[in-house]
């Protein structure tokens, strides 16, 4: 377990590298400014990360582990028969949970505005979605890759997630429209051929 004052430290200098980006894009930030916003010395700072982006990975690998213990509850509690469906929604569900209950962070992840940030965001959804559809890939002929559904469903949620903002839509109204097109999508038969013939047990 690690100690105490490690996780102080390096939880001060999570929050001093969230606020910052209220204030500015990560590529402008330096370690020294890092340092003053967490009260913290560079020799202290280097003790623990090798630069910024180890600092950034770390809250981002942080992230994936909630997203993932969420991910595996909602499968316990609501689809202990595993069906298609309902694991891809619990899936978007985690997703959506992590991304607005963090949205202090997540909302500094904009493309034009932080490349790298948007760029492990992506990886990270990425990797849960791909890490759900290599399970399905054991007990079921999947017709893609996992890489491509994965690939695929990200980049379709994502979208849909980011027009919503554009378009002022509610956040419950965005997570239950989300939920629909998804579980749409599925029962349509894209991803396996099993699904075809049992659309309703999806």
């Amino acid at each position: 377990m690690e100690d105490k004052r490690i996780t102080k430290t390096k939880r001060s200098l999570k929050s001093a590298m969230i606020s910052m980006l209220g204030r500015e894009d990560f590529e402008h930030i330096s370690i020294t400014e890092l340092c003053r916003e967490a009260e913290i010395s560079r020799i202290t700072f280097y003790s623990h990360y090798n630069d910024k982006y180890a600092l950034l990975d770390e809250i981002f690998d942080d992230m994936l582990k909630v997203g993932m213990d969420d991910y595996y509850r909602r499968q316990r509690e609501n689809n202990p028969a595993r069906k298609l469906a309902a694991g891809y929604v619990n899936m978007l569900d985690s997703i959506l949970k992590l991304y607005y209950d963090r949205f202090d962070f997540f909302q500094h992840t904009n493309p034009e505005t932080n490349p790298y940030l948007a760029s492990r965001f992506y990886s990270i959804v990425l990797e849960m979605v791909e890490m759900h559809t290599t399970h399905l890939k054991k007990r079921l002929k999947l017709k893609y890759s996992p890489k491509k559904i994965a690939g695929f469903v990200c980049y379709g949620m994502l979208g849909f997630v980011n027009e919503s903002h554009e378009e002022n839509t509610p956040l419950d109204q965005i997570g239950e429209e989300a939920r629909r097109l998804l579980t749409d999508l599925l029962k349509s038969g894209i991803l396996t051929e099993s699904e075809r013939r049992d659309q309703n047990g999806a």
